[in-house]
């Protein structure tokens, strides 16, 4: 078995990732999908590179599999403090106030790009001590990983990946064992772990605030646009959309107004 993918055999893969995902490999990043291949390969004893390429083809459930093993799972507890601090003093507070207008009292949240679960985890703690009654809030995380919905859904995390929690949040909303610790399920309840591909519609309409962090990074244009349009059907009027702070909608057409709050820059929809 060669070292590395052939050009042809790159090729072949990263446009059937792209088509499948809107992920997109380079020549910079080449080097993972090689490597993620190679661990398919050496997993189901498959001397070449096509015999793998054929099984994904023909099974929606290997492309599943396969989309999982190829992208990346980096995410914390409380990452990106300012994106938490403009959600408490600048989002909720506004979503609240054109709630009032209408008479709903519920905030729907979208985590798009959840891998394991601290992101949403740490929204649904967030809200769980700011939201004044009657309003409640429904937290629903995504992923094209199945892997890391499935540790989100157990709600179980080792010690070495509770960093950055406060510790009255922790008392509060973890149960200590010997091995880590437990989300409480009524925590856990507030949150529905989903897996959807971003290229595809959600089927979500009237959210108020959309996390998508550190996912554009991975889309070429043309797939960062769709993306960002499917957000826009989902949300709805006075919404906020959360990106990455390394990441811009600068230079997309795009009807998101660019909103700088005292504590981070993010996106909203103000019609």
């Amino acid at each position: 078995m060669a070292d590395l993918l052939t050009d042809a055999e790159f090729e072949k893969f990263r446009k059937v990732i792209y088509d499948e995902s809107g992920i997109t490999f380079s020549a910079t990043n080449r080097s993972i999908l090689d490597s993620r291949l190679k661990e398919k390969l050496r997993e189901k004893q498959l001397e070449t590179i096509e015999q793998y390429y054929q099984i994904i083809m023909s099974s929606k459930e290997e492309m599943k599999i396969m989309l999982d093993s190829v992208t990346t799972n980096l995410t914390r507890f409380f990452r990106n403090q300012p994106h938490f601090d403009a959600l408490v003093n600048y989002v909720i507070p506004h979503v609240l106030e054109n709630k009032k207008k209408t008479g709903d009292t519920t905030v729907k949240i979208w985590s798009a790009g959840c891998s394991t679960g601290e992101e949403p985890y740490t929204i649904a703690m967030i809200l769980k001590e700011i939201l004044p009654p009657p309003y409640k809030f429904q937290i629903t995380a995504s992923d094209i990983s199945l892997k890391s919905l499935m540790v989100g859904q157990q709600g179980f995390y080792p010690e070495s990946r509770i960093a950055g929690i406060p510790q009255n949040y922790l008392d509060k909303y973890f149960t200590k064992n010997d091995k880590g610790y437990q989300v409480n399920s009524e925590l856990m309840s507030t949150i529905k772990f989903d897996y959807h591909n971003l290229r595809n519609d959600s089927g979500a309409r009237n959210l108020d605030v959309v996390f998508c962090r550190n996912v554009l990074i991975y889309f070429d244009e043309a797939a960062q646009k769709a993306t960002i349009d499917r957000f826009w059907d989902a949300m709805g009027a006075h919404s906020y959309l959360f990106i990455g702070h390394s990441e811009s909608l600068f230079g997309m057409e795009t009807k998101f107004e660019f909103l700088k709050t005292d504590w981070a820059c993010l996106y909203q929809k103000n019609v």
